[in-house]
């Protein structure tokens, strides 16, 4: 008879996901995940299989976490010039709570350059994160917000390649007005 789990799988998946955050895939060993989840060794490879298994589904939580902020800024009936500014200062003003920096932006450039399963999660990712800032260029620029002879997509793309830099320059110790200037520089900009 199987014994029955004696902890929250959601609460676990979490903490790995912020060991992963904080350290890498390769530099998280699995006493730094046993440490982080309370877990023993038989728990997490009896329920997740692997590292790998727990480190795709930490990565998986993350993506649905932030997406669903990011997404809820995006589709809200705000203008669209207010709702980028949003997403921008909500990179500025992540919470000292979290690791620094971004577990989708660590993985792509730790492990995409040579894990083609890791490359095709976090493409899809980036994929869908890409629309919907595209979507909400385009209906600036209906708007009149934003000027309408630019290409929405390459606005988009513009954005998100500040935002992954303003999580790797936190990564790196940039303090809160530094964060804030480039958000707001790059808000300037369009």
């Amino acid at each position: 008879m199987a014994r029955p789990k004696e902890f929250d799988e959601h609460r676990a998946v979490d903490a790995a996901m912020r060991a992963f955050w904080s350290a890498g895939y390769e530099a998280t060993s699995t006493q730094d995940l046993c440490a982080a989840t309370g877990l023993g060794r038989s728990s997490i490879y009896n329920t997740f299989t692997s590292k790998r298994d727990l480190f795709d589904r930490a990565l998986r939580h993350y993506m649905t976490t932030k997406n669903a902020a990011l997404f809820d800024i995006l589709d809200s009936d705000a203008p669209a010039r207010q709702r980028i500014a949003a997403i921008l200062h909500r990179t500025a003003d992540a919470p000292e709570t979290e690791p620094a920096g971004c577990l989708v932006v660590n993985s792509i450039v730790e492990l995409a350059p040579h894990d083609a399963a890791a490359r095709e999660l976090l493409a899809a990712d980036g994929d869908r994160r890409l629309d919907a800032l595209t979507a909400a260029v385009e209906s600036g620029q209906r708007a009149g917000e934003f000027a309408a002879d630019r290409d929405a997509r390459a606005i988009a793309q513009f954005l998100i390649a500040t935002i992954s830099g303003m999580r790797v320059a936190a990564r790196g110790g940039a303090d809160h007005a530094t964060l804030t200037a480039i958000a707001d520089t790059a808000l300037a900009c369009l």
